[in-house]
């Protein structure tokens, strides 16, 4: 499978986040500051979408119950989430956004 487009890179609002779709994932394209991830566009408290939550700080809240997720790890950083999503590679070519979901760089399995 390997990187496959998922975006214009312009298309993802700064400190905000767009959901996207790689084959059957569901995938959070997060930007802080000029810096893009990818994740899994589903908290792993309540499942609700990460695209709709704030990007600050290297982290992505969900709107839900306040929820955060480091966008590197994956790793959750505040409560009441307290099991990971997965993230994925990110590269950003001739302005456009490929992520490799074929497995996630965190090791997390997405549900």
């Amino acid at each position: 499978m390997g990187f496959e487009k998922v975006c214009a890179a312009d298309e993802v609002p700064v400190d905000e986040a767009l959901a996207v779709t790689v084959g059957d994932l569901e995938l959070a394209i997060a930007r802080d500051g000029e810096e893009l991830f990818a994740l899994q566009n589903v908290c792993s408290h309540a499942e609700v979408a990460l695209s709709e939550g704030e990007v600050a700080d290297g982290t992505v809240e969900c709107w839900l119950h306040g929820s955060c997720f480091d966008l590197r790890t994956g790793k959750p950083t505040h409560l009441p989430a307290t099991e990971p999503v997965a993230t994925f590679a990110v590269e950003v070519r001739d302005g456009d956004v490929y992520v490799d979901a074929t497995e996630a760089l965190n090791g997390v399995r997405p549900s």
